[in-house]
C-alpha cells in the first residue's frame, strides 16, 4: 500500500539521485542510502511511515 506521495515523492527522488550523484563521484558508499530514499520515491512506499503510521499519499483517504 502506498504510503509516499505528492510533494514528499518528488524530494525523495531529487535527493536519492543528487546523493547517488555525490556518493559516485567521491569514491564512497553513500550511494546505498541514495539508492533507498530513490526507491521509497519510485515504489511510493516508506518503512518508516509504515511503522509510524504515517501516509503523505492523498489518494489513500485515511491516515494509517
Amino acid at each position: 500500500m502506498a504510503n509516499v506521495g505528492g510533494i514528499d515523492r518528488i524530494l525523495r527522488a531529487i535527493v536519492g539521485i543528487a546523493i547517488i550523484v555525490w556518493s559516485l563521484q567521491a569514491g564512497n558508499l553513500w550511494w546505498i542510502l541514495g539508492a533507498v530514499v530513490l526507491g521509497t520515491a519510485i515504489f511510493k512506499f516508506c518503512l518508516l511511515y509504515k511503522l509510524i503510521g504515517m501516509t503523505t499519499d492523498k489518494s489513500t483517504g485515511t491516515k494509517e
